[in-house]
Formats: structure tokens, sequence, C-alpha cells
């Protein structure tokens, strides 16, 4: 079943402001379990942990900046 409009607006805020920062915090310390790399392959680990959050959720953030597209147009509603 296919999340509505305010359904995925609800979840990418709750992900934004609760989700993220408890993954940052879990990346950050998996990291620093690590041992020593080189800077090259610490940076390249950061870019992969970076976007890999974004993957599982993409479906959730895609059209939440556009209008509501189950809304009525203002243009419908004067005719």
């Amino acid at each position: 079943m296919a999340l509505s409009y305010k359904a995925r607006r609800r979840w990418s805020l709750l992900i934004l402001l609760i989700g993220l920062p408890a993954y940052i915090v879990a990346a950050v310390s998996l990291i620093a379990w690590l041992p020593d790399m080189p800077g090259w392959v610490t940076f390249l680990v950061y870019v992969v942990v970076g976007f890999a959050w974004i993957v599982p959720l993409k479906f959730i953030f895609l059209g939440i900046g556009q209008a509501d597209p189950d809304a009525p147009h203002p243009e419908d509603a004067a005719r």
C-alpha cells in the first residue's frame, strides 16, 4: 500500500528530526571502532555511509517539496 502525501510528509519530518541525527551518531560511532586507515579511505567510508541512508528512504522523500497532488486545484474551484 502506498503512503499518502500527508503520511509521507509526516514520516519525512520524523526521519529528518529524529532518525537522521540518530543515524549520524551511530555511523560516527561505528567508524570510530574501525582501525586507523589512510585519510582517503576514511573519507571514502564517510561518503558511502553518508549516502547509505538515502537508498531505503528515497520513496518517502520523493515529491515532498511539491504541492499536494490530492488537494483540489484553485482554478478548478473558480469554474
